[in-house]
């Protein structure tokens, strides 16, 4: 099916065509035509798959007809990044409208976002805390809002966004079309969408799981050594571009330097930097001049580079929702890719939860003299795990509960850069 099939404007058409867009995703194919006849819509599907396309063709087909100049559109995302990317959509899709789109979202001027909201705008794609700083100083009007759409409202729970988004919902008319979209629906948002959407279509495209197009492989290893461990990942896997996740901002500026001084084109992203040098770093990550990127979870969302072969979670998520998006940075578009997880002690517990999720795509990965035994949970009576406390290399078949491991792994794009050494490369079982 093509993008003609549902009846878009001509000048849409266009878009698409300019976009280089040719076949409408799962999530495009059922989310376009029930948005199109004015329905509140809550899709659920993993990053990647063209979400953002999915909502913003029938903002903009709507749109084409009515008065141009009020803010008749408003999309609310949790990252600046996000909000830039959607906005960026926005204009390429509906370059040939002449509707007109801006971004507002904090670490940049103020007066410069009023200078625009001054302009003729026909839609806003914001985060939450600078919008509202907008309506409090009376410089954005949503009186006139048709369309609301709430864009990784998950993404937006976990930020502490969601008393933002109720007064921020509070500005706007009640009767409006209500879009909800995102990777996941905990219960938390599930009770957010059935307060705000009114007999909303359920579309559900595939698990929340990460995507099938990209292999996994988890390495146990101790803190002291990651670093050591991704440098010999590195130097002995093909790669294009790489994204590497750790916990902190600190750990991620100081991976980067690190990389960066071994002779690694390697940059941050973390949420210390200014909006113009986070801006700077992406913009190096897109075109090439930086290889690497290490980040903090704020690059889960919003970063949609296409090319990311492998990530690299150098820490491990705290939630196996994390875990999802951070790995849907890669094998996006229905390319593949590979995830590599470190895994220390205290990650035994989320490492076995995302076994059971990953199954036969996961494989445990051993290089000698940089990796451990796969530590085990250690079990104190039935039903009741101890945590991050009792756990200790896997010893034999002796105590606790351990994973069962693939004895064999075949990478779908990983390839030796050069010859290891025998024996450097083993399983453990």
């Amino acid at each position: 099916m093509s993008f003609e099939k549902f009846a878009l404007n001509a000048k849409l058409i266009a878009g698409v065509q300019s976009a280089g867009y040719t076949t409408p995703t799962p999530i495009q194919l059922k989310s376009i035509p029930p948005i199109m006849e004015g329905r509140d819509v809550m899709g659920l599907a993993q990053t990647g798959t063209g979400k953002t396309a999915a909502f913003v063709l029938p903002i903009l087909q709507r749109l084409m007809a009515g008065p141009r100049g009020p803010v008749r559109a408003l999309i609310i995302a949790p990252t600046r990044e996000l909000s830039e990317q959607t906005h960026q959509v926005i204009r390429q899709l509906g370059c040939k409208t002449q509707l007109r789109s801006t971004s507002i979202y904090g670490g940049v001027s103020m007066q410069g976002q009023i200078k625009r909201l001054h302009d003729r705008v026909d839609i806003i794609s914001a985060c939450p805390g600078r919008l509202l700083d907008h309506l409090d100083r009376g410089t954005v009007d949503l009186s006139h809002i048709e369309v609301l759409v709430l864009d990784e409202a998950d993404h937006m729970f976990d930020m502490g966004f969601l008393p933002d988004v109720r007064r921020i919902v509070k500005r706007l008319p009640a009767k409006r079309q209500t879009l909800l979209f995102s990777a996941t629906m905990p219960e938390d948002i599930q009770i957010l969408a059935n307060d705000l959407l009114q007999n909303p279509l359920e579309i559900k495209i595939g698990r929340t799981a990460p995507v099938e197009s990209v292999s996994h492989r988890f390495y146990p290893v101790r803190m002291e050594t990651k670093t050591d461990l991704l440098k010999d990942i590195l130097d002995h896997t093909e790669t294009d571009s790489v994204l590497i996740f750790t916990r902190t901002k600190s750990r991620a500026k100081s991976v980067a330097g690190q990389l960066d001084r071994s002779g690694y084109k390697a940059i941050s992203l973390h949420g210390n930097l200014t909006q113009q040098k986070r801006q700077q770093a992406l913009d190096g990550f897109r075109d090439g001049r930086y290889d690497i990127m290490v980040a903090t979870d704020i690059a889960a969302r919003g970063i949609d580079v296409m090319g990311i072969s492998h990530v690299i979670n150098y820490d491990m998520p705290a939630t196996t929702d994390a875990y999802t998006h951070r790995i849907g940075r890669t094998g996006r578009a229905s390319q593949t890719g590979e995830a590599f997880t470190f895994v220390t002690g205290q990650d035994v517990s989320l490492a076995h939860s995302l076994k059971k999720t990953l199954g036969d795509k996961l494989a445990y990965h051993c290089i000698d003299g940089l990796t451990i035994a796969m530590p085990t949970v250690q079990v104190d009576a039935p039903g009741r795990n101890r945590g991050g406390r009792g756990m200790k290399p896997q010893k034999g078949n002796g105590g606790g509960r351990s994973f069962s491991s693939p004895k064999s792994y075949e990478s779908r794009k990983s390839r030796p850069r050069s010859l290891p050494s025998a024996g450097r490369h083993s399983w453990t079982h």
